[in-house]
């Protein structure tokens, strides 16, 4: 499988070209065009790649589409809900965690998992459902604007807010705290915030869609306009 991205990094396109046999999943939606000898199919559930319909929550949906190369070599491009920027990550028998709505498409080596043990109860209060992204292959992330890497020496220590974050490796420690009284957080625009201690790195996405929502919210008509 190759792959590349086209009109970076604003409006990021992926396209990935499969081999005869060689399949890719990205989300619902996620998909721009495909070759002829590209065939899709919806399910929920892909020997192993996608664990089962749980394995997709929170901002992901239920199913993922499957694009399989037949009879030759085949392209499909996909493209992220929102302007920005995509990263590829390579895993090697490892783990990458993503936030809700990040994920885009994985290669055939990568199951999507939802368990998180003992820490659901934490994630759940900063209204994060991530997800284990493990195995072996490419997975592709993407984020609304930009998209920076954060690496952190041991010990090393970087504060960000949960709607920034993107994804983080399995080798960084965190711990999510609340930024603020009741009154700060709510007339603030800050709540919950992930502290990240290295070794290890995390990535964060420039722009904030809900901030832009309620920037935009006072300017909408409403209905008795």
């Amino acid at each position: 499988m190759e792959y590349e991205f086209t009109h970076k990094p604003s409006y990021t396109h992926l396209i990935v070209t499969l081999e005869p046999g060689e399949s890719v999943v990205a989300e619902p939606g996620a998909m721009v065009g495909h070759s002829e000898t590209v065939s899709m199919e919806t399910g929920t559930s892909r020997g192993g790649l996608l664990s089962s319909a749980k394995s997709l929550l929170g901002g992901e949906s239920a199913f993922a589409n499957e694009f399989t190369a037949e009879g030759g070599r085949g392209t499909v491009t996909f493209a992220p809900p929102s302007p920005g920027d995509v990263m590829d990550h390579e895993l090697r028998d490892g783990t990458l965690y993503s936030t809700d709505g990040a994920f885009l498409a994985a290669t055939a080596g990568i199951d999507i998992d939802s368990e998180f043990g003992g820490l659901k109860s934490m994630l759940a209060e900063a209204s994060l459902t991530p997800l284990a992204l493990k195995g072996t292959g490419t997975v592709f992330i993407d984020a609304y604007g930009g998209l920076e890497k954060l690496e952190l020496e041991a010990g090393e220590s970087y504060v960000l807010d949960n709607e920034h974050l993107v994804a983080w490796d399995d080798e960084i420690d965190y711990s999510i705290e609340r930024v603020g009284n009741l009154k700060s957080t709510l007339l603030g625009g800050e709540g919950l915030v992930f502290e990240f201690t290295g070794p290890g790195t995390a990535w964060y996405q420039t722009r904030d869609m809900d901030a832009l929502v309620a920037a935009l919210a006072p300017r909408l008509p409403s209905r008795s306009e």
